[in-house]
C-alpha cells in the first residue's frame, strides 16, 4: 500500500535490491535496524535531523558516501581525512555536499538546522577526536 509520510518521524531504509521500506522513529530505532536488516549491511538510511548545536562527536562510514542536504539553517561541515581537513558551508536549502567514504565529518552550528541524510550506515564509528 502507497501511504504518505513526514521525514520527521519515519525514515525509509532502502535495501540492497533497492526496495525500499518506511520506518518510524523509536527510542530503539538504530539497534533494531542492525537487527532487522542484517547488520545494515549494504543497505541506506535516508533521514532528517533537527540540529540546533554542534554536534560532540565526529562521524565516519566505511562502506559508501554520504549525501548531505540541509532543509534550513546554516552549517559548516568539518571533513577530516589522511590527505588534509576541509570546511564547507552548507548555509542554503539544496545546497549538499558528499562526504566520501572513510572520510571523518562533524557539524558546527551556526543557525539551527534541518538537514536530509542518504548514509550507508553499516560499521558508522563515532569518536570525539578523530584518528589523523
Amino acid at each position: 500500500m502507497i501511504k504518505s509520510a513526514n521525514i520527521a518521524n519515519t525514515f525509509v531504509v532502502v535495501k540492497p535490491d533497492l526496495t525500499a521500506e518506511s520506518e518510524t522513529v523509536t527510542d530503539t530505532f538504530f539497534s533494531e535496524l542492525d537487527t532487522r536488516y542484517d547488520g545494515f549491511r549494504k543497505h541506506l538510511l535516508i533521514s532528517s535531523f533537527s540540529f540546533d548545536s554542534d554536534r560532540e562527536t565526529w562521524e565516519m562510514h566505511p562502506h559508501g558516501d554520504e549525501f548531505v542536504c540541509p532543509r534550513s539553517g546554516d552549517v559548516e561541515f568539518l571533513l577530516r581525512d589522511a590527505a588534509a581537513e576541509r570546511s564547507l558551508r552548507l548555509d542554503s536549502p539544496g545546497s549538499f555536499v558528499v562526504v566520501p567514504q572513510n572520510t571523518w565529518h562533524k557539524a558546527i552550528v551556526s543557525k539551527p538546522a534541518i538537514m536530509i541524510f542518504v548514509t550507508p550506515g553499516e560499521g558508522t564509528e563515532n569518536q570525539e577526536v578523530p584518528p589523523v
